[in-house]
């Protein structure tokens, strides 16, 4: 998918996050996919419909970008987020899932189901989108007038020093493989996603539950299908071949004829999939300094389409319920939990699809950390709750 201006390809690349979005939004409405609830499922009833619907878009996701990178056809080495970075920040990773999983249980629901839910009328979640963001927004900006950020303040002087450096790729296939790096992903790719399968499939009750497969099947297609259009989408130079929008933005001053239209970074031109939190922060800096075009990225444009595509999914189940916080302590505890959400998010570089999918889709050693500290995370707080109650 190669275009003959920068601005043809980006906008392509951003609707395209819209509608790959939109799909999931009202398919993950409509099936009533959800992470938070698959740990509940697990650890309250012993269900683990949901859970298997989670793995099966783990699995569909692992070996979906397990071909892709095999044939070529996307580029998992320099992502946005970095998931396969030589430095492996495994203590952010352990400390940001366990803060998310109880944040998440404590706020009802992840980062997609908080957008999932306003789709379908429920104004509790806007309170919590509104605190995501926030703190999002100042995990990863400095706060006016300073350099500081959240994540200076309160991180990086004891987390940074702890990180393990793993040479240039943190990923299973690099640490295990070394110079065959591509053909111990693929191999461990493509084992990894069949025993899933096996697993998930094993549930006589779950192969007879339409809407658990298809919630897990089409979210782990979506993810595969972001990350094949965001590592295609590029910009013909002539008599020089197609440059990747990243390039192209490194060489902008080589190859625009002027400033108009540059993104305000290059980073989130990267091949990249679906995730939440720091979107969450991203949409609240792009509303803050007037809906300002060179800060749309792929993540607003996903968050706004799964909220979308759960609005419609809404109307026309009509399903859709206008609910508000309950009591004062509802609303406390949703506070806390968005809080919780919007620095474990940040700081563990990702959500329960961020990281427990698309991050475990490269199989990022970091990602798997935060994918099991999330589900531990948020297992220990229902059991704690289910005590009190």
């Amino acid at each position: 998918m190669v275009f003959e201006t920068f601005s043809e390809a980006q906008s392509v690349l951003l609707w395209a996050s819209f509608a790959i979005a939109l799909v999931m939004g009202a398919v993950v409405n409509k099936t009533n996919f959800c992470t938070m609830g698959a740990v509940s499922d697990w650890v309250n009833m012993g269900d683990t419909g949901r859970l298997r619907a989670w793995f099966l878009a783990i699995a569909v996701a692992l070996i979906g970008v397990t071909l892709l990178e095999k044939t070529g056809l996307a580029n998992i080495s320099q992502t946005f987020p970095p998931y396969r970075g030589g430095s492996l920040a495994w203590v952010e990773n352990l400390l940001g899932g366990l803060i998310f999983g109880v944040g998440m249980t404590l706020a009802s629901g992840c980062g997609n189901k908080t957008l999932i839910r306003i789709g379908g009328g429920n104004l509790k979640s806007i309170v919590v989108l509104a605190i995501i963001g926030l703190i999002a927004y100042f995990m990863t900006n400095p706060f006016p007038g300073t350099d500081s950020t959240l994540y200076s303040m309160l991180f990086y002087g004891w987390t940074n020093p702890l990180a393990i450096n793993l040479g240039t790729a943190q990923d299973l296939g690099s640490v295990l493989g070394g110079d065959n790096a591509a053909t111990v992903r693929l191999v461990l790719g493509l084992v990894l996603a069949i025993g899933l399968f096996a697993f998930i499939f094993k549930s006589a009750d779950f192969r007879g539950n339409f809407d658990n497969i298809l919630g897990g099947l089409m979210v782990g297609l979506a993810v595969v299908a972001l990350w094949y259009v965001s590592s295609n989408v590029g910009v013909n130079v002539p008599d020089e071949g197609s440059y990747t929008l990243t390039n192209y933005y490194n060489e902008w001053d080589m190859l625009a004829d002027s400033e108009a239209g540059k993104p305000a970074a290059g980073a989130p031109l990267s091949a990249q999939s679906f995730t939440f939190i720091n979107p969450m922060g991203q949409t609240l800096g792009y509303a803050s300094h007037g809906f300002d075009r060179t800060l749309l990225t792929v993540g607003i444009m996903a968050l706004f389409g799964v909220m979308a595509g759960s609005l419609l999914w809404s109307i026309i189940s009509r399903s859709f319920r206008v609910e508000w916080f309950s009591s004062i302590k509802d609303f406390v505890t949703h506070v806390i939990g968005a809080t919780l959400m919007g620095f474990g998010g940040v700081l563990g570089m990702g959500c329960t699809i961020g990281q427990g999918i698309t991050g475990v889709s490269t199989l990022a050693i970091g990602s798997l950390i935060t994918f099991v500290a999330i589900i531990i995370g948020s297992a220990l707080t229902m059991k704690v709750q289910y005590r009190l109650a």
